[in-house]
């Protein structure tokens, strides 16, 4: 029935998808509005606004804020002509939106405004200070599929699967849950523009994990949440629900993570692997800070994850190895044969910011960030 629908002509108008990260610094929202042509950029399609005291992010007496359009992705769901956007919020003022949740508050903040939450504003401040570096990312998005019960998908109604082992880049009816709704989800990515580039089954029945990258800069968060957003709608179309929960089932379970793998170009070139022995170097010593920024909840999320088992380092300790897994910090072999290439921090959750886990690793590696009491511990010194 929707097909019908969806073939019927649009007579020169074409559809506009506005997305945007709401007040609790992990949900997303949508709008759409009619345009009269094609917009060919960014800056052929207008501003808008919406109720954010719906949203978490205003008081009902001062309730309108301003969406402003950052990029543009083709629409895989209503196809071309047709857009979704994605947009920063912005206060009555004009000033990056707050959030109203007091549980929620990131230290990844903008210089020049303290008091704002949307990360993106503060990462893109990061990210144009440290151009010349020309940083890239690759983020490892691994989600769970619940049902509409939240009950993991496939599992047997009043049990659990077998044991962890099979299921891990599997293949066969007992071991793989949801392959349809992955691949739907990896072509609607690939259609928007999204520069996907790969995914697999993971090592819980249920969870799965793609990738995107390398991006440069600010393009890591935008497209990420754009692809959270493909596979939320996605998912919506099958009537399943895709959890970021870093760890949706207690016990001997793995959680899920949001593996980030950092590039310069100076760790791409001859000798490269100096310069990511450097980067580790002084993320070790900011093993805290990232910590908080690396979940929406200042490290409670991760918390249930970084245990030190299934994979993970434990949240109180830094370590750095060559394919280790177990670590905070890992090499791959390969970078370490050829000496030059990327890391990968291990540490983000799959509930995370990539504008905060981004903008923080680009922070210490990059601008030589302190935090208050590592200077409070110089100064001492002096």
């Amino acid at each position: 029935m929707r097909e019908y629908y969806m073939r019927l002509p649009q007579h020169g108008k074409v559809q506009v998808t506005y997305v945007w990260i709401d007040g609790t610094g992990e949900g997303l929202r949508n709008k759409t509005r009619t345009l009269d042509s094609e917009p060919k950029s960014i800056e052929d399609i207008p501003e808008w606004n919406f109720d954010g005291s719906s949203t978490y992010q205003a008081e009902g007496s001062n309730s309108d804020m301003y969406l402003v359009p950052v990029r543009m992705f083709r629409d895989p769901f209503t196809l071309d002509p047709n857009k979704l956007v994605l947009c920063e919020v912005l206060k009555y003022n004009r000033k990056p939106a707050g959030k109203l949740l007091p549980l929620v508050s990131y230290v990844c903040v903008s210089i020049s405004n303290p008091a704002e939450n949307n990360l993106r504003w503060s990462c893109k401040e990061a990210m144009d200070a440290a151009r010349e570096s020309r940083p890239w990312f690759g983020m490892e998005q691994e989600y769970s599929l619940l049902g509409i019960d939240k009950h993991p998908y496939g599992w047997p109604p009043n049990g659990f699967p077998g044991p962890q082992g099979p299921y891990y880049c599997g293949v066969g009816a007992d071991k793989i849950f949801g392959r349809d709704i992955v691949e739907s989800h990896y072509k609607a990515c690939l259609y928007a523009g999204i520069r996907i580039c790969g995914t697999n089954a993971e090592v819980m029945p249920s969870q799965w994990e793609f990738q995107v990258g390398p991006c440069e800069g600010i393009d890591m968060g935008d497209e990420l949440w754009m692809a959270r957003f493909l596979l939320h709608r996605v998912c919506e179309d099958f009537g399943v629900i895709a959890t970021l929960d870093p760890k949706p089932v207690t016990g001997n379970w793995n959680g899920a993570g949001c593996h980030t793998n950092v590039s310069t170009e100076a760790m791409r070139g001859e000798g490269g692997l100096q310069h990511i022995e450097k980067a580790i170097e002084k993320l070790g010593r900011r093993h805290t800070y990232h910590i908080r920024c690396y979940d929406p909840h200042s490290g409670l999320d991760n918390q249930r994850r970084l245990t030190g088992h299934h994979e993970t380092s434990s949240i109180h300790d830094f370590s750095a190895g060559v394919a280790n897994r177990g670590a905070s910090i890992r090499i791959p072999r390969q970078v370490g044969q050829e000496g030059r290439g990327y890391f990968e921090d291990r540490r983000p959750s799959a509930n995370c910011d990539p504008y905060a886990v981004t903008c923080a690793i680009v922070r210490t590696c990059l601008l030589d960030a302190m935090d208050e009491e590592e200077t409070e511990k110089g100064q001492k010194k002096d």
